[in-house]
């Protein structure tokens, strides 16, 4: 039986297309600046989100990390949300590898960050005080989607206060797609963007910073300091490439997906009320800790699986089809209608 992985969409595996292009890939040195096939992705990747570069890197824990190490020196530090996945999931590399201080406020319901909190988190230009350099913004987050609206205000606070603006851009495709806008509309507010290709997109490896010349070139120094060098790298820049061409505007796909799953999902009573709102891919069921358990281990046992830090976390994504999502529906029912 197929297994049905809802845990992440970072568990998808490279199509028999994806897999041709990789084998056929013109390569080089990287570290060098020589694989053509990098390259060509990083130009396409600057293009495609309207910055000045790009730089290829193995993880978008990495090409943030990067940013936040192009963007601040030791002793500086940066706004982020209480729940950021720089802030909490990354290991805390900008403060252990860069000496940078977080500054986390509360995440709104939405997924923003409220600007006058921010503000009021600023700190005064004094030798007592970290320097504050940047506000970080999350988009997806938790797979809800930042409003352009918002972000455009977002710009405009970091213009008023000298600061600048990265986003951890991970999802930031299944924005586009929710919006039904160029992936410009959303990246042309920020001075960096990390992009995960690794996650909705399918391929198996790679994120990418895009950002202004300065930045980037910053960014390339620290990605060797951190071990990100690669060399013949074009194998997976090609599998990027492919996804960035192909697997976009298909995201639509997992969106729906995901709101048939909830429907269905709220359909059952002991589960009415305690799922959240799909916008995108994701969506969040709260369940105490012993239900969470027993449903775990039962959807294994139906070859599905599920995961989560504290609610259940279900993620669709290309290798989840329509039929798949039936089965799911009719394994959670299975299990709350025979309690």
């Amino acid at each position: 039986m197929k297994i049905i992985d809802l845990r992440s969409d970072t568990v998808t595996k490279p199509s028999a297309e994806m897999r041709k292009v990789m084998f056929e890939a013109e390569v080089g040195d990287d570290v060098y600046g020589e694989d053509p096939t990098v390259n060509k992705l990083e130009k396409l990747a600057s293009e495609m989100l309207g910055t000045e570069d790009a730089i290829f890197a193995p993880s978008g824990t990495q090409t943030n990390l990067m940013a936040l190490l192009s963007h601040c020196e030791r002793g500086e530090e940066y706004i982020v949300g209480q729940g950021a996945h720089t802030y909490i999931h990354e290991g805390g590399g900008a403060a252990v590898l860069g000496s940078i201080q977080p500054q986390p406020i509360e995440f709104e319901d939405d997924g923003t960050i409220d600007l006058k909190k921010a503000e009021s988190k600023i700190k005064p230009d004094d030798f007592h005080f970290a320097k504050t350099k940047l506000l970080s913004l999350e988009n997806t987050n938790n797979g809800k989607v930042l409003p352009l609206e918002y972000i455009n205000r977002s710009r405009e606070f970091v213009d008023k206060h000298n600061l600048k603006l990265h986003l951890d851009g991970a999802r930031v495709f299944n924005a586009a797609v929710k919006l039904n806008v160029d992936i410009k509309e959303i990246t042309k507010y920020f001075d960096s963007i990390s992009i995960c290709i690794s996650k909705g997109l399918g391929a198996p490896v790679g994120s990418l910073l895009c950002g202004t010349k300065e930045i980037i070139q910053k960014a390339r120094r620290w990605r060797k300091v951190l071990g990100g060098g690669m060399r013949q790298a074009g194998i997976i820049a090609s599998a990027c490439i492919y996804a960035l061409e192909n697997n976009i505007d298909r995201l639509a796909d997992d969106h729906k997906n995901a709101k048939t799953l909830s429907d269905g999902l709220n359909t059952i009573p002991e589960l009415k009320g305690s799922i959240s709102e799909v916008q995108t891919n994701i969506m969040f069921i709260d369940v105490d800790e012993k239900m969470f358990n027993e449903l775990q281990e039962f959807m294994k046992s139906k070859s599905i699986l599920i995961g989560g830090y504290g609610s259940i976390r279900l993620v669709t994504h290309l290798d989840i089809s329509k039929d798949d999502i039936d089965r799911v529906l009719e394994a959670f029912k299975e299990f709350y209608f025979s309690k």
